[in-house]
């Protein structure tokens, strides 16, 4: 039986886990893979301290610090999560954990655009991550479908290797931070293509192009979609915990959801909802668990 039982990987979870070890709370750490969306980014320049740091980089400095703090990680899916009594049951892929207090810091899963052939050429030149899979499109062409910040970083990052890029998305401007595009903007070998939007993904074997909604046809080797995220909330129905119209944890200023004893950090949550930075992640994941601590020595 923990005190603490942190569901999730990335920064809200790692976050949680070392402020959990400081407060010498009983802990474990459940996630398959640890990092979160930190890892998929080409550069991070925003984080407090760090004027310019490769995500990866910056993921493993997140887990680094929790491994050094002997805070027990468990590397498997969870599958179901229900109360009992005043408690909670985490039953994961290989095992069963009870504890006190959970937090939910279960982040989003990308969108897919949902057009023809984006389920057939994953893995032939459909990715959802640029940074994950763009060294293994030096010098060729390739299309990024999205206009917000991952989209626009994903361009810069793949315009240091693609022999052209193509920037596509259905708005008539980008909607990154300006700092992104105006990079975006500096790149030679980075053609906008505003007020459009992919229909089709084609080819034979692999991708071989893109047809856009207006007939327009790009021929392209690999397609990269940045098109935002989801929250992940097929863990919470069963404990009924309460969300909004679009799915994402509704907490109040402690991090607390409507059911007792369960605390919710990051991306997830209406908190993070409109504005989704890593730094506001992880003080969420603070917050919950300073919270949590004062629930359970009262």
């Amino acid at each position: 039986m923990y005190d603490l039982a942190i569901i999730g990987g990335g920064p809200a979870g790692l976050s949680a886990a070392v402020y959990a070890a400081r407060y010498k709370m009983s802990c474990v750490l459940i996630a398959p893979v640890l990092g979160g969306f930190v890892n998929d980014a080409h550069l991070v320049e925003n984080w407090l301290g760090d004027k310019s740091i490769p995500g990866q980089d910056l993921a493993t400095r997140f887990v680094d610090h929790v491994k050094s703090l002997e805070v027990p990680i468990v590397n498997k899916d969870v599958k179901v999560i229900e109360k009992k009594g005043d408690n909670f049951k985490i039953t994961t892929s290989a095992e069963m954990i009870e504890a006190k207090k959970i937090i939910l810091a279960l982040g989003t899963e990308r969108n897919k655009l949902g057009v023809k052939g984006e389920s057939d050429f994953l893995g032939k030149g459909v990715s959802y991550c640029a940074t994950c899979d763009g060294f293994f499109f030096r010098d060729k062409t390739v299309v990024i479908a999205g206009s917000g910040d991952a989209a626009c970083t994903g361009a810069t990052f793949l315009a240091d290797l693609a022999k052209k890029v193509y920037l596509v998305y259905r708005s008539s401007s980008l909607k990154a931070e300006p700092i992104w595009i105006d990079k975006v903007k500096k790149s030679t070998n980075v053609e906008l293509v505003p007020d459009s939007s992919i229909s089709e993904i084609s080819g034979v074997n692999k991708v071989e192009k893109v047809i856009l909604d207006s007939g327009k046809e790009l021929k392209t080797d690999g397609v990269f979609i940045e098109v935002g995220s989801t929250p992940t909330t097929f863990l919470i129905e069963k404990l009924k915990v309460k969300t909004d119209d679009k799915k994402y944890i509704i907490v109040d200023n402690n991090q607390k959801t409507n059911i007792e004893g369960v605390f919710a950090a990051g991306d997830i949550t209406t908190n993070s909802s409109k504005f989704k930075q890593i730094i506001i992640a992880a003080s969420e994941g603070a917050v919950a668990v300073y919270n949590a601590y004062i629930e359970l020595k009262s």
